[in-house]
């Protein structure tokens, strides 16, 4: 199996193992690493975000890993723009690209280029996000059902974040968000890619994340959450959404004790996982797809 000519991709959903995958790829394939996770781009979420450890970043090259301030506004448009350099400048140094995260649309946007959708005012925006309170998540995605169809099994009612992002996008552009998505094309072919996709089984991911949560409060996740906490962020930067945040928030407050803290950092991130799972059956069904024991065949048929 010839992979030196690719872009590698590998997505799975978190805790999965795919940083220590990546690393052991890279060394057989002399390749390099890129972030593609929008969290651990943060410079002080390294223990939140489960950046990669200083041994792999030793063993390997890593880029893309806590370059950014929380204070920065930071885009997949951003993100696109410097991981499609990272790619040029690798390829003129005969390194493989290998990219590794659990941020589908960063994926998305790389394989399948980038929607330019048109601004939208912030007035009209919250509009939308205020009528979304009003009604409640049900609702307000039964509406959008009725306003934009072909929403209907793309969107999980869950997901509020999109549910708001596709009304808007109808109603001010009176285009479905997936209108946009068909009309965009990729700078690469289908044939650049190598996608791997880690399949990992449901009750050995949850040990997994259990272990996880406790790992990062052990190593240091309350100081991290209180140095954050003294940065003052206003609410709309997307660091605010870094799963222990509210948790260990809660607990300097006393609100909670420890344990409940590494429950509830453990649920949220079972919860955050599932939710990639979902994205990774709807948008990865041309990936490749492994579970973790066969992880060892595929590098020996490398």
């Amino acid at each position: 199996m010839d992979l030196k000519s690719k872009i590698i991709l590998i997505y799975g959903p978190t805790a999965s193992g795919k940083s220590r995958f990546a690393v052991r790829l890279a060394k057989k394939i002399n390749g390099e690493i890129i972030n593609a996770d929008s969290m651990q781009v943060y410079k002080e979420l390294r223990i939140l975000s489960a950046r990669p450890t200083s041994e792999d970043k030793n063993n390997v090259k890593h880029h893309l890993y806590g370059f950014k301030s929380v204070k920065d506004n930071f885009s997949t448009g951003d993100w696109l723009k410097i991981a499609k350099k990272k790619i040029i400048d690798l390829k003129k140094k005969n390194k493989v690209p290998i990219f590794v995260g659990g941020t589908g649309l960063y994926f998305k946007a790389l394989t399948d280029g980038l929607v330019n959708f048109p601004i939208i005012p912030m007035k009209f925006r919250n509009k939308i996000r205020l009528l979304h309170r009003k009604v409640g998540t049900k609702n307000f995605y039964s509406r959008l059902i009725k306003l934009d169809p072909m929403i209907k099994s793309r969107i999980n009612p869950s997901d509020t974040q999109r549910a708001m992002r596709a009304y808007e996008i109808k109603l001010f552009t009176n285009k479905s968000m997936y209108e946009w998505f068909d009309n965009t094309k990729s700078n690469y072919k289908k044939q650049d890619f190598y996608k791997i996709y880690l399949d990992f089984p449901r009750n050995d991911l949850i040990k997994r994340i259990l272990k996880r949560a406790e790992i990062m409060i052990q190593n240091g996740g309350i100081s991290e959450v209180k140095r954050f906490l003294k940065l003052r962020l206003p609410k709309n930067k997307s660091a605010n959404k870094a799963i222990g945040i509210s948790e260990v928030k809660d607990y300097l407050s006393k609100k909670i004790n420890i344990e409940t803290v590494i429950d509830k950092i453990s649920i949220k991130t079972r919860q955050y996982a599932k939710r990639q799972a979902t994205w990774g059956r709807g948008h990865m069904k041309d990936w490749n797809k492994i579970n973790p024991k066969g992880l060892k065949d595929f590098l020996k048929k490398i």
